[in-house]
């Protein structure tokens, strides 16, 4: 992908997405972006906050929300995703201050979706490479995202990941066989913290 972060930059992507739900959480107040951001951070970019449970080693969702596209300076759709991931995915009850010490916050700044343009609905899989692309399932108002990460912890092949991602958009699994939906693909640049408030890496996919 021709848009990247260094391990600094991402490490304090992280950093502040965990600063901001805390902040919201227990002050109700919106931060701003710090006076010490780094330039890059300026620029648009797509970008998601998952924030997973974690324990006995093992994680599982407890919010995430975004921008699948590059519509907004990538700080501040940054600190509006880690808010709503924290307090308004429809999914979970908001984060309660408590929980915080055994969350785990992971972000993912994603590239422009680009369309996938087949002669034949059946010829998708072929043209998505788990552990690289993100998809992005589209039929009239009925839309569903999964990020490149999910395949790999699922150990999805081509054809699951794309009917996870029509049930994600409410649709039936088999619908990106039919002609009438949009797939689009997209890659991602992903931090996160090894243990809650532990050292942040860079997470590889392939």
């Amino acid at each position: 992908m021709s848009f990247q972060l260094s391990d600094d930059e991402g490490k304090f992507l992280v950093t502040l997405a965990r600063k901001a739900s805390q902040q919201k959480i227990a002050a109700g107040e919106t931060i701003q972006p710090p006076k010490n951001t780094p330039k890059k951070l300026f620029e648009f970019a797509g970008v998601f906050v998952t924030i997973n449970t974690f324990s006995n080693g093992k994680k599982n969702l407890r919010g995430c929300i975004g921008y699948p596209h590059p519509t907004h300076v990538l700080v501040e759709a940054l600190i509006d995703s880690a808010i709503n991931a924290a307090i308004h995915d429809p999914r979970f009850f908001p984060i309660s201050f408590i929980e915080l010490n055994n969350l785990i916050f992971e972000v993912s700044v994603l590239t422009p979706p680009k369309i996938i343009n087949v002669n034949n609905p059946l010829e998708y899989p072929k043209h998505i490479t788990i552990g690289q692309d993100g998809l992005i399932v589209e039929r009239g108002p009925l839309k569903g995202l999964l990020l490149p990460q999910v395949p790999v912890e699922w150990g999805w092949s081509q054809e699951e990941f794309v009917s996870q991602c029509c049930i994600k958009a409410g649709l039936s699994p088999d619908s990106w066989r039919n002609k009438g939906i949009k797939l689009y693909k997209f890659q991602a640049l992903i931090f996160e913290e090894e243990t809650p408030r532990g050292k942040i890496k860079r997470r590889p996919l392939a």
